[in-house]
């Protein structure tokens, strides 16, 4: 408690004026996403008060905004949107007189491609998307894609989808065949769209906030996060996070302010925040997922070291892949697909 009382009374002296910040923050994120204890220890520790709206989709999200008028100051998307938010001039820059302590990126995600130099953005929290599945009625293997697009009796009609276009379209197109989420190989393209099509009547649901039903048995099997994996198996031990070995995603949400957010100093405050171990931390044991900060393993809770929902095995950490942001008519053909599975 010393050490976090020491951290955060020299981040308040760095940043400007923040002794005497006060009035609001509002962030858009994803739903169940924010740890409330962080939130709770940043309101007291800089007298910023602050509200909480959900999304959930990367979609969602970039529709809301563009659409203006929405009152938001921080938004979190993930890794393979960032530059079209950038190249619509819908985030502002970092100030760095507030934004002091980006050198606590861990190396690896300091300079990224999608946001080089880290000129708009700091991580919020990284993980991998697989399938879960309860392993008190399914027996057999757990790292296939073949538990959700082509599942077996026992778990027919009780299967739920995260409804994230990017995610969903990588495993489908992994277990087509392809090697690329980008691929403009049409053939790919029709196997993965028919992989999909033909296995949703097999699904019971497209939805995102659904921890509780897998911890009580409603939903069996569903293509999910691995964080999300992690919470709903710390409630059923039943439950097996699986790493399809035809492939899957590796995936990195960032924080970063909006151009026209009406409390920008607050929220850049509020970025230099979670720049710091102890905070990123609290992100990390509320949501279950590595943060990206160097020194944040210290503060972590110990189940977390070694979860088999965050250390992937050493033989399928190949089938992981970071996805890029696809070019626009490529785009265009994942989105026509995704619009026919949602019908």
């Amino acid at each position: 408690m010393k050490k976090t009382l020491i951290s955060t009374l020299a981040l308040i002296v760095a940043s400007a004026g923040a002794a005497q910040a006060d009035g609001v923050l509002n962030i858009y994120n994803w739903g169940n996403y924010t740890s409330p204890e962080l939130i709770e220890q940043f309101t007291r520790d800089t007298g910023i008060a602050v509200t909480i709206t959900d999304f959930d989709s990367n979609d969602t999200a970039l529709a809301r905004v563009r659409q203006g008028g929405h009152g938001f100051d921080i938004v979190v998307p993930t890794h393979s949107y960032v530059q079209t938010w950038i190249q619509e001039g819908l985030l502002q820059p970092l100030d760095p007189a507030i934004v002091t302590d980006r050198d606590n990126i861990a190396p690896q995600w300091r300079d990224v491609d999608f946001d080089p130099g880290r000129e708009y953005t700091v991580p919020w929290q990284w993980g991998t998307t697989g399938v879960l599945v309860n392993t008190s009625v399914y027996h057999g293997d757990i790292n296939t894609a073949d538990i959700i697009l082509n599942p077996p009796p026992e778990l027919d009609g009780r299967i739920n989808v995260i409804p994230e276009m990017s995610d969903v379209m990588a495993i489908a197109i992994y277990a087509a065949g392809g090697d690329n989420v980008c691929t403009s190989d049409m053939d790919v393209l029709r196997r993965a769209r028919d992989m999909l099509m033909a296995a949703k009547p097999h699904w019971l649901s497209i939805d995102y906030g659904t921890i509780d039903n897998y911890a009580a048995g409603d939903i069996l099997a569903g293509i999910y996060w691995n964080g999300a994996s992690m919470r709903a198996r710390l409630q059923n031990p039943d439950l097996a996070y699986g790493y399809p070995t035809t492939g899957y995603p590796v995936w990195m949400d960032n924080a970063a302010v909006l151009a026209d957010a009406q409390n920008p100093e607050n929220a850049m405050i509020f970025i230099n925040y979670i720049l710091q171990p102890e905070h990123a931390a609290m992100l990390s044991n509320f949501a279950r997922y590595a943060n990206g900060i160097t020194g944040s393993e210290e503060f972590m809770d110990e189940g977390m070291r070694n979860a088999p929902e965050i250390v992937i095995p050493p033989e399928l950490v190949a089938a992981g892949r970071f996805s890029p942001a696809c070019p626009q008519e490529i785009q265009e053909i994942r989105t026509q697909i995704w619009t026919e599975l949602l019908q």
